[in-house]
């Protein structure tokens, strides 16, 4: 049975990491959690999401509506497949689900009006930004769980040193003369990644397909690489989410790094601060610091962001989407969304000279920065307007 995943106010306080993207896209552990979903359901998934993502992320006819921003389990898939026409699935005030007639738009009045279905289980759903990587290690657990279930692993090189029997490869896959322990956690390398020589890698971690890390990598439990990447240097607890770099000498840490982006060589952030206390994080509905409640919270990048060599983030930074960050010293702790600069004085990454740089960065992949990509990133540009300050 077909189904839409829709956004709630999530989507809001998840920003910067949202506006390209509707919720359910956020990777977290291996997978999107789309992607959580359809293997789950084993079934196609669309989109209600914002307005100007519509066109690349499209809705689909059909009578299940789930949140996007909760990740399955068994228990709650169950229970949202056993919904029937006329049902929706709570948690107190959270909706969860909900089985109506086809349609291809998300009604929260329609939902309000069904049959209410309790569920009392725990289930995990995302609401802030570091959300991602605080619960990217049991997200990694369960993801390695439902893609190697009765399957088996291709074979790595015996120049290869195991600890641990929790690691799987996916076909084309390929690793020589690195260390690999899965005693804390599972590994899992996807198809035609490559861990080059010399590589340490401490699970839980994950490696999504077409990815590299590169020789002598420090890699330490709960990260996640992204599709189409390369890393090398040192990193620990960090989602990165496909076609990104962070590929030299420098250390990414308690941080998310989305897509298209690049971290110029010997460039590190900060996830504890000197007198360890709690972590704030700039907050996009509030407009000003939130409290994490984390002692530990590196940075938070969202989308076609580039930093220069050198760079160094300070702890609890955000950097908004298509900003090129470079500076003598430390840039602010928020980078504004198509910010240019980070010290003492930014300027406005003017929207067709970034786009000039991610059509470059596109055409290097092989691929086009089409009229769907460059709507959605000018209607970003006008959307984040208020938020930049010089």
């Amino acid at each position: 049975m077909a189904f839409n995943l829709f956004d709630d106010t999530s989507w809001s306080s998840l920003r910067p990491l949202t506006f390209t993207r509707p919720v359910a896209d956020l990777r977290i552990g291996i997978l999107t959690i789309a992607e959580k979903w359809a293997a789950r359901l084993s079934s196609a998934s669309g989109f209600c999401t914002q307005t100007y993502l519509q066109a690349k992320f499209s809705a689909l006819q059909a009578p299940l509506f789930i949140n996007g921003s909760i990740c399955p389990d068994n228990a709650l898939t169950d229970a949202v497949q056993a919904l029937k026409t006329g049902q929706a699935l709570w948690q107190e005030q959270i909706l969860i689900a909900y089985a109506a007639e086809p349609a291809s738009a998300h009604d929260e009045q329609t939902a309000g009006k069904l049959d209410r279905i309790a569920f009392d289980g725990p289930f995990l759903k995302l609401t802030h930004p570091e959300d991602i990587f605080r619960h990217n290690g049991p997200e990694l657990n369960k993801d390695f769980d439902l893609l190697t279930k009765g399957r088996n692993s291709a074979t790595l090189s015996n120049t290869n040193t195991f600890l641990g029997e929790r690691v799987f490869a996916e076909e084309g896959a390929s690793a020589e003369c690195s260390v690999f322990n899965s005693l804390q956690g599972p590994i899992y390398l996807g198809r035609n990644s490559q861990v080059w020589e010399s590589s340490n890698i401490r699970g839980s971690f994950a490696l999504c397909h077409d990815s590299q890390v590169k020789m002598g990598a420090k890699i330490y439990p709960n990260t996640t690489i992204g599709p189409f990447s390369r890393v090398g240097g040192e990193i620990n607890n960090a989602v990165i989410w496909g076609f990104s770099s962070k590929g030299h000498e420098g250390y990414l840490g308690n941080s998310v790094m989305g897509q298209w982006c690049n971290i110029g060589a010997d460039s590190n952030n900060s996830n504890l601060k000197n007198n360890y206390a709690n972590v704030r994080l700039w907050d996009y509905e509030r407009r000003s610091p939130r409290d994490t409640g984390l002692q530990f919270c590196g940075m938070i990048m969202a989308d076609h962001v580039k930093c220069a060599i050198n760079t160094m983030f300070n702890t609890g930074t955000v950097v908004g989407v298509g900003s090129n960050v470079f500076a003598a010293g430390f840039p602010r702790s928020f980078m504004p969304d198509f910010s240019w600069g980070g010290g003492e004085r930014l300027e406005v990454y003017r929207l067709e000279k970034m786009l000039e740089t991610a059509a470059r960065v596109f055409e290097r992949r092989g691929m086009t920065l089409d009229e769907t990509e460059r709507s959605i990133l000018s209607s970003i540009f006008e959307l984040t307007d208020t938020y930049r300050y010089y």
